[in-house]
């Protein structure tokens, strides 16, 4: 979409629209103090629920209890290459007396950014200024929230150190369930709530908003959306592989992939000593005297390091290994993956996840700094045994330019979720007078 290259070796066009999005200011400093403002009004903190989980200083800290009752916590930081970091999340619905954590940490992993026509390719957290252009946000692009000053480090421009370029808000997101309940004049319906968590970093002409969406029910959705302009000096592909976006056969914009990774470390219940397991689902035609098919589900438990390929009927799962919910059952987050374009020109974008054994400079899936065994996500998996998972989620775009990729450039979003299952015993967000049917739904008597 339009040529990337380090700040030094920018051109005199490229190194004055970079350095004027630097004065605006790239790096962050200590955050202000305080819970995130929310879009509605915030129930009171329940007296039984202990201080946040959070091992981080109030400047530092994210808390918000959404108006259904849930409450999220984590820190935050940011890092000189994969920019915001959020760490040590906790989950605490209502009905719960303490806060449930749920990961270590959750990061960008890679934007692995490569050309059709094979000319260039990039990876933008660990080969571009990727965290050093974090960009100031407008109120208008939190409402309803806080935006927090963040310290960039190694900025290239001292003009201005501190950067407002953290978001925490809130947002609804639609129906969280709608029953019709036995009277005919009885529904029960809620609206859900999340709490956002977003920031935007510049690379060349392209914009990255990173956004974390904590749900009150317990879900966490991650998404990359991309924005910004499409390059001028893309307008060059006369081979085939482009797509012509001015007058007639004009404009050729050069298409190319993105390849975003997020790394995840879990820590279920305050424990990194989590299970992975696959669970995959065949269907077979009717037996004698059956009315349909039959789907029989079988529970693979993965012991060692895995590189995995989504499929149909085929979902994963890690399962902590010292938590149960009030039914006694074993807490855990299923991997729900996301819309993706599978690329298969490089070796570590070849699959959609990976499970890897924590090792604390494995850090990015492409272009790993230092000295790690290799530079990419494919050559960690070795054989070892998995006890403290660290999950990788790959999820591709193919971006072919149309006409109304200009200008500015509408945002193309690319992410996965990741789903309580049995983290609680019922729905969190299940209605006081609907508490008594765990296990059934026939009126008692």
């Amino acid at each position: 979409m339009r040529e990337k290259r380090s700040i030094s070796n920018l051109g005199p066009r490229r190194m004055s629209r970079a350095r004027s999005r630097a004065a605006v200011g790239l790096s962050v400093a200590a955050l202000a103090a305080g819970a995130t403002t929310g879009a509605g009004p915030a129930a009171a903190q329940p007296k039984a629920a202990p201080a946040a989980a959070a091992d981080c200083s109030a400047a530092y800290r994210i808390e918000q209890q959404l108006s259904s009752g849930t409450t999220w916590r984590m820190c935050w930081r940011y890092d000189n290459k994969a920019g915001l970091v959020l760490e040590n999340i906790s989950y605490q619905p209502k009905g719960e007396a303490a806060p449930i954590k749920v990961l270590n940490s959750a990061r960008l992993g890679q934007v692995h950014v490569p050309y059709d026509d094979g000319k260039a390719e990039y990876d933008d957290l660990t080969g571009q200024p990727f965290a050093q252009s974090l960009m100031n946000l407008a109120p208008g692009e939190c409402p309803g929230g806080t935006i927090r000053t963040v310290k960039v480090p190694d900025v290239w421009t001292s003009d201005n150190p501190n950067v407002k370029g953290l978001c925490t808000t809130t947002r609804s997101r639609g129906h969280a369930y709608r029953m019709q309940g036995e009277a005919a004049n009885k529904v029960y319906q809620a609206q859900g709530k999340d709490l956002l968590v977003y920031a935007v970093n510049q690379v060349g002409w392209y914009e990255y908003i990173t956004e974390w969406r904590f749900q009150d029910d317990g879900t966490v959705t991650m998404n990359v959306g991309a924005t910004g302009s499409l390059s001028y000096e893309d307008y060059d592909a006369g081979d085939g592989r482009g797509w012509p976006i001015g007058k007639g056969a004009k404009a050729y914009a050069t298409s190319h992939s993105h390849n975003v990774f997020w790394r995840l470390d879990f820590g279920l219940d305050g424990s990194s000593k989590n299970g992975v397991e696959q669970y995959d689902s065949a269907v077979t035609a009717p037996a004698l005297g059956q009315q349909a098919p039959t789907t029989k589900t079988t529970r693979t438990k993965v012991t060692k390091e895995l590189a995995a390929d989504a499929k149909t009927y085929r979902w994963w799962r890690v399962v902590s290994a010292t938590g149960k919910n009030k039914d006694g059952h074993a807490r855990s987050y299923e991997i729900v993956p996301g819309a993706s374009t599978k690329y298969p020109g490089r070796s570590f974008t070849k699959h959609d996840l990976y499970f890897t054994q924590y090792n604390n400079c494995e850090l990015f899936a492409s272009n790993n700094p230092g000295s790690c065994g290799g530079k990419s996500v494919d050559k960690w998996v070795n054989g070892q045994s998995l006890t403290h998972p660290v999950v990788w989620m790959n999820v591709g775009f193919h971006h072919i330019a149309r006409d109304e990729d200009q200008q500015p450039m509408p945002v193309h979003w690319q992410g996965f979720s990741i789903a309580p299952r049995d983290v609680t015993a019922m729905n969190p967000l299940t209605p006081a007078e609907l508490g008594w049917q765990n296990g059934h739904w026939e009126p008692r008597g």
